[in-house]
Protein backbone atom coordinates (compact mmCIF):
# COMPACT_ATOMS: atom_id res chain seq x y z
CA UNK A 1 0.00 0.00 0.00
CA UNK A 2 1.41 3.37 -1.02
CA UNK A 3 1.73 6.26 1.48
CA UNK A 4 -1.17 8.03 -0.28
CA UNK A 5 -3.41 4.96 0.03
CA UNK A 6 -2.51 4.64 3.72
CA UNK A 7 -3.39 8.28 4.24
CA UNK A 8 -6.78 7.87 2.53
CA UNK A 9 -7.64 4.82 4.62
CA UNK A 10 -6.77 6.67 7.84
CA UNK A 11 -8.71 9.75 6.68
CA UNK A 12 -11.84 7.66 5.99
CA UNK A 13 -11.58 6.00 9.41
CA UNK A 14 -11.26 9.40 11.06
CA UNK A 15 -14.29 10.77 9.19
CA UNK A 16 -16.34 7.75 10.26
CA UNK A 17 -15.45 8.39 13.92
CA UNK A 18 -16.29 12.09 13.62
CA UNK A 19 -19.65 11.34 11.94
CA UNK A 20 -20.54 8.97 14.76
CA UNK A 21 -20.37 11.75 17.38
CA UNK A 22 -21.95 14.54 15.31
CA UNK A 23 -25.70 15.18 15.73
CA UNK A 24 -27.78 13.71 12.92
CA UNK A 25 -28.30 16.05 10.00
CA UNK A 26 -31.18 16.33 7.56
CA UNK A 27 -31.75 12.91 5.92
CA UNK A 28 -30.75 12.87 2.29
CA UNK A 29 -33.38 12.14 -0.33
CA UNK A 30 -33.12 8.91 -2.30
CA UNK A 31 -33.40 8.66 -6.05
CA UNK A 32 -37.16 8.18 -6.23
CA UNK A 33 -36.84 6.73 -9.73
CA UNK A 34 -35.13 3.60 -8.39
CA UNK A 35 -38.27 1.87 -7.19
CA UNK A 36 -41.64 1.89 -5.48
CA UNK A 37 -40.47 0.54 -2.12
CA UNK A 38 -37.87 1.93 0.28
CA UNK A 39 -36.36 0.98 3.63
CA UNK A 40 -35.36 3.38 6.38
CA UNK A 41 -31.79 2.52 7.34
CA UNK A 42 -29.23 3.86 9.79
CA UNK A 43 -25.52 4.43 9.26
CA UNK A 44 -23.39 5.99 12.00
CA UNK A 45 -26.54 7.27 13.62
CA UNK A 46 -27.84 8.95 10.45
CA UNK A 47 -31.08 7.80 8.89
CA UNK A 48 -31.71 7.57 5.16
CA UNK A 49 -34.05 5.94 2.67
CA UNK A 50 -32.66 3.09 0.57
CA UNK A 51 -34.52 1.86 -2.50
CA UNK A 52 -35.53 -1.82 -2.52
CA UNK A 53 -34.12 -3.22 -5.74
CA UNK A 54 -36.38 -6.26 -6.00
CA UNK A 55 -39.92 -6.32 -4.61
CA UNK A 56 -42.27 -9.29 -4.63
CA UNK A 57 -44.75 -9.55 -7.50
CA UNK A 58 -47.65 -10.71 -5.31
CA UNK A 59 -51.07 -9.40 -6.33
CA UNK A 60 -54.40 -9.08 -4.57
CA UNK A 61 -55.71 -11.98 -6.69
CA UNK A 62 -53.00 -14.22 -5.21
CA UNK A 63 -54.46 -13.84 -1.72
CA UNK A 64 -57.32 -16.26 -1.10
CA UNK A 65 -59.85 -16.67 1.72
CA UNK A 66 -59.35 -13.18 3.18
CA UNK A 67 -61.88 -11.43 0.95
CA UNK A 68 -63.38 -9.05 3.58
CA UNK A 69 -59.96 -7.86 4.74
CA UNK A 70 -58.77 -7.50 1.15
CA UNK A 71 -61.83 -5.45 0.20
CA UNK A 72 -61.43 -3.05 3.13
CA UNK A 73 -57.72 -2.35 2.75
CA UNK A 74 -58.01 -2.02 -1.03
CA UNK A 75 -60.80 0.54 -0.62
CA UNK A 76 -58.88 2.46 2.05
CA UNK A 77 -55.74 2.53 -0.08
CA UNK A 78 -57.70 3.65 -3.15
CA UNK A 79 -59.13 6.56 -1.16
CA UNK A 80 -55.63 7.48 -0.07
CA UNK A 81 -54.02 7.49 -3.53
CA UNK A 82 -56.96 9.51 -4.87
CA UNK A 83 -56.34 12.12 -2.15
CA UNK A 84 -59.55 11.39 -0.28
CA UNK A 85 -59.78 10.82 3.50
CA UNK A 86 -58.34 7.45 4.57
CA UNK A 87 -57.29 5.71 7.77
CA UNK A 88 -54.14 4.28 9.26
CA UNK A 89 -54.52 0.48 9.31
CA UNK A 90 -53.65 -2.19 11.88
CA UNK A 91 -53.69 -5.81 10.65
CA UNK A 92 -53.67 -8.35 13.48
CA UNK A 93 -54.14 -12.05 13.99
CA UNK A 94 -52.82 -15.49 13.16
CA UNK A 95 -49.35 -15.79 11.72
CA UNK A 96 -48.91 -16.57 8.03
CA UNK A 97 -52.42 -15.51 7.02
CA UNK A 98 -51.41 -12.78 4.58
CA UNK A 99 -51.14 -9.60 6.64
CA UNK A 100 -47.81 -8.40 5.26
CA UNK A 101 -48.53 -9.84 1.81
CA UNK A 102 -51.74 -7.84 1.65
CA UNK A 103 -49.87 -4.57 2.16
CA UNK A 104 -47.29 -5.51 -0.49
CA UNK A 105 -50.08 -6.47 -2.88
CA UNK A 106 -51.68 -3.06 -2.35
CA UNK A 107 -48.37 -1.45 -3.29
CA UNK A 108 -48.27 -3.44 -6.53
CA UNK A 109 -51.90 -2.57 -7.23
CA UNK A 110 -51.54 1.18 -6.78
CA UNK A 111 -47.88 1.91 -7.55
CA UNK A 112 -48.87 3.20 -10.98
CA UNK A 113 -51.13 5.71 -9.21
CA UNK A 114 -48.24 7.12 -7.19
CA UNK A 115 -48.29 4.87 -4.13
CA UNK A 116 -44.92 4.26 -2.47
CA UNK A 117 -43.99 2.14 0.56
CA UNK A 118 -41.43 2.89 3.27
CA UNK A 119 -40.58 -0.03 5.56
CA UNK A 120 -39.47 1.01 9.04
CA UNK A 121 -38.15 -1.33 11.73
CA UNK A 122 -39.62 -1.01 15.19
CA UNK A 123 -36.24 0.13 16.52
CA UNK A 124 -36.31 3.12 14.16
CA UNK A 125 -39.84 4.36 14.85
CA UNK A 126 -38.39 7.27 16.80
CA UNK A 127 -37.37 8.64 13.37
CA UNK A 128 -40.96 8.86 12.12
CA UNK A 129 -40.99 12.64 12.26
CA UNK A 130 -37.83 12.77 10.10
CA UNK A 131 -39.38 10.40 7.56
CA UNK A 132 -42.60 12.42 7.35
CA UNK A 133 -40.64 15.63 6.91
CA UNK A 134 -38.51 14.06 4.19
CA UNK A 135 -41.49 13.07 2.02
CA UNK A 136 -43.86 15.91 2.89
CA UNK A 137 -43.26 17.85 -0.31
CA UNK A 138 -43.40 14.87 -2.65
CA UNK A 139 -46.33 14.33 -5.06
CA UNK A 140 -46.44 10.58 -4.29
CA UNK A 141 -48.55 8.98 -1.55
CA UNK A 142 -46.53 7.10 1.08
CA UNK A 143 -47.43 4.15 3.29
CA UNK A 144 -45.09 3.75 6.26
CA UNK A 145 -45.03 -0.01 6.81
CA UNK A 146 -44.23 -1.47 10.25
CA UNK A 147 -44.17 -5.27 10.17
CA UNK A 148 -44.68 -7.63 13.12
CA UNK A 149 -45.18 -4.77 15.53
CA UNK A 150 -45.35 -5.10 19.30
CA UNK A 151 -43.76 -3.25 22.19
CA UNK A 152 -42.42 -3.95 25.61
CA UNK A 153 -42.89 -1.34 28.31
CA UNK A 154 -40.51 1.57 28.07
CA UNK A 155 -39.58 1.22 24.40
CA UNK A 156 -39.08 4.61 22.76
CA UNK A 157 -40.76 3.71 19.49
CA UNK A 158 -44.10 3.32 21.26
CA UNK A 159 -44.46 6.99 22.04
CA UNK A 160 -43.18 8.08 18.62
CA UNK A 161 -45.78 5.94 16.88
CA UNK A 162 -48.50 7.12 19.23
CA UNK A 163 -47.69 10.75 18.47
CA UNK A 164 -47.70 10.08 14.72
CA UNK A 165 -51.07 8.33 14.88
CA UNK A 166 -52.50 11.17 16.91
CA UNK A 167 -51.68 13.46 14.03
CA UNK A 168 -49.16 15.65 15.81
CA UNK A 169 -46.54 14.51 13.32
CA UNK A 170 -48.44 13.12 10.35
CA UNK A 171 -50.68 16.20 10.18
CA UNK A 172 -47.71 18.03 8.69
CA UNK A 173 -48.30 16.04 5.51
CA UNK A 174 -51.44 14.46 4.14
CA UNK A 175 -49.48 12.12 1.87
CA UNK A 176 -48.48 9.67 4.64
CA UNK A 177 -50.40 6.79 6.24
CA UNK A 178 -49.18 4.09 8.63
CA UNK A 179 -49.97 0.42 7.95
CA UNK A 180 -48.80 -1.99 10.67
CA UNK A 181 -49.07 -5.74 11.22
CA UNK A 182 -48.99 -7.58 14.53
CA UNK A 183 -49.75 -11.03 15.89
CA UNK A 184 -51.56 -9.43 18.82
CA UNK A 185 -54.31 -6.84 18.72
CA UNK A 186 -53.07 -4.84 21.70
CA UNK A 187 -49.53 -3.81 20.88
CA UNK A 188 -48.41 -3.50 24.50
CA UNK A 189 -48.23 -6.57 26.78
CA UNK A 190 -51.15 -7.09 29.13
CA UNK A 191 -50.72 -8.89 32.43
CA UNK A 192 -53.05 -10.53 34.90
CA UNK A 193 -52.11 -7.83 37.40
CA UNK A 194 -53.62 -5.21 35.07
CA UNK A 195 -57.04 -6.64 35.83
CA UNK A 196 -56.61 -6.56 39.59
CA UNK A 197 -57.95 -3.80 41.72
CA UNK A 198 -56.11 -1.55 44.12
CA UNK A 199 -52.98 -3.13 45.54
CA UNK A 200 -51.70 -2.36 49.01
CA UNK A 201 -48.15 -3.15 47.86
CA UNK A 202 -45.84 -0.15 47.89
CA UNK A 203 -45.30 -0.61 44.17
CA UNK A 204 -49.00 -1.07 43.38
CA UNK A 205 -50.62 1.20 40.80
CA UNK A 206 -53.18 3.44 42.46
CA UNK A 207 -55.06 3.70 39.16
CA UNK A 208 -54.81 0.30 37.46
CA UNK A 209 -57.68 1.12 35.10
CA UNK A 210 -55.71 4.00 33.65
CA UNK A 211 -52.71 1.72 33.14
CA UNK A 212 -54.83 -0.70 31.11
CA UNK A 213 -56.26 2.15 29.04
CA UNK A 214 -52.74 3.35 28.25
CA UNK A 215 -51.75 -0.11 27.07
CA UNK A 216 -54.63 -0.48 24.62
CA UNK A 217 -54.69 3.15 23.50
CA UNK A 218 -52.09 2.71 20.77
CA UNK A 219 -54.17 0.11 18.91
CA UNK A 220 -57.22 2.35 19.11
CA UNK A 221 -55.40 5.12 17.30
CA UNK A 222 -55.51 3.10 14.08
CA UNK A 223 -58.70 4.04 12.27
CA UNK A 224 -59.11 0.68 10.54
CA UNK A 225 -58.59 -2.70 12.22
CA UNK A 226 -58.41 -5.87 10.16
CA UNK A 227 -58.42 -9.23 11.96
CA UNK A 228 -57.04 -12.46 10.47
CA UNK A 229 -57.90 -15.99 11.59
CA UNK A 230 -56.36 -19.46 11.08
CA UNK A 231 -57.41 -21.13 7.85
CA UNK A 232 -59.69 -24.14 7.73
CA UNK A 233 -58.44 -27.26 5.97
CA UNK A 234 -60.31 -26.55 2.72
CA UNK A 235 -59.05 -22.96 2.71
CA UNK A 236 -55.49 -24.18 3.15
CA UNK A 237 -55.82 -26.69 0.31
CA UNK A 238 -57.33 -24.00 -1.91
CA UNK A 239 -54.26 -21.82 -1.31
CA UNK A 240 -51.95 -24.77 -2.00
CA UNK A 241 -53.75 -25.36 -5.30
CA UNK A 242 -53.42 -21.70 -6.28
CA UNK A 243 -49.68 -21.60 -5.71
CA UNK A 244 -49.09 -24.97 -7.40
CA UNK A 245 -51.00 -23.67 -10.41
CA UNK A 246 -48.85 -20.54 -10.44
CA UNK A 247 -45.81 -22.82 -10.72
CA UNK A 248 -47.32 -24.57 -13.74
CA UNK A 249 -48.47 -27.75 -11.99
CA UNK A 250 -51.43 -29.37 -13.77
CA UNK A 251 -54.79 -30.14 -12.19
CA UNK A 252 -54.10 -33.88 -11.83
CA UNK A 253 -50.91 -33.30 -9.85
CA UNK A 254 -52.59 -30.62 -7.74
CA UNK A 255 -55.28 -33.12 -6.76
CA UNK A 256 -52.65 -35.77 -6.04
CA UNK A 257 -50.73 -33.34 -3.83
CA UNK A 258 -53.55 -32.84 -1.31
CA UNK A 259 -52.47 -35.60 1.10
CA UNK A 260 -48.85 -34.46 1.00
CA UNK A 261 -49.95 -30.88 1.62
CA UNK A 262 -51.89 -31.90 4.73
CA UNK A 263 -48.94 -33.89 6.07
CA UNK A 264 -46.69 -30.89 5.45
CA UNK A 265 -49.04 -28.67 7.46
CA UNK A 266 -49.31 -31.23 10.26
CA UNK A 267 -45.52 -31.37 10.61
CA UNK A 268 -45.40 -27.59 10.99
CA UNK A 269 -48.44 -27.29 13.24
CA UNK A 270 -50.05 -24.69 10.98
CA UNK A 271 -52.35 -24.46 7.97
CA UNK A 272 -51.32 -20.92 7.11
CA UNK A 273 -50.92 -19.30 3.73
CA UNK A 274 -47.18 -19.15 4.34
CA UNK A 275 -47.02 -22.91 4.93
CA UNK A 276 -49.09 -23.47 1.76
CA UNK A 277 -46.63 -21.36 -0.23
CA UNK A 278 -43.66 -23.25 1.20
CA UNK A 279 -45.22 -26.61 0.40
CA UNK A 280 -46.05 -25.53 -3.15
CA UNK A 281 -42.45 -24.48 -3.80
CA UNK A 282 -41.14 -27.78 -2.45
CA UNK A 283 -43.65 -29.93 -4.37
CA UNK A 284 -43.37 -28.05 -7.66
CA UNK A 285 -39.58 -28.04 -7.48
CA UNK A 286 -39.39 -31.77 -6.92
CA UNK A 287 -41.97 -32.42 -9.64
CA UNK A 288 -40.00 -30.38 -12.15
CA UNK A 289 -36.80 -32.21 -11.28
CA UNK A 290 -38.36 -35.60 -11.96
CA UNK A 291 -37.89 -38.98 -10.22
CA UNK A 292 -34.81 -39.33 -8.07
CA UNK A 293 -32.53 -42.21 -8.97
Amino acid sequence: MTPLEQFLVRAEALLARVEAVLPPGVPREPDWRLGYAFRWKKRNGHGYLAAVAHTGAITLDDLHNIAPQKLQIEQNTRQFVHKRPANNVLLTGARGTGKSSLIKACLNQFAKDGLRLIEVDKADLADLSDIVELVAGRPERFIVFCDDLSFEEGESGYKALKVALDGSVAAQSDNVLIYATSNRRHLMPERMSDNSGYSSDDNGDLHPGETVEEKISLSERFGLWLSFYPFKQDDYLDIVGHWLGSFGVDAAHIEAARADALRWALQRGSRSGRVAWQFAKDYAGKLAEGPQG
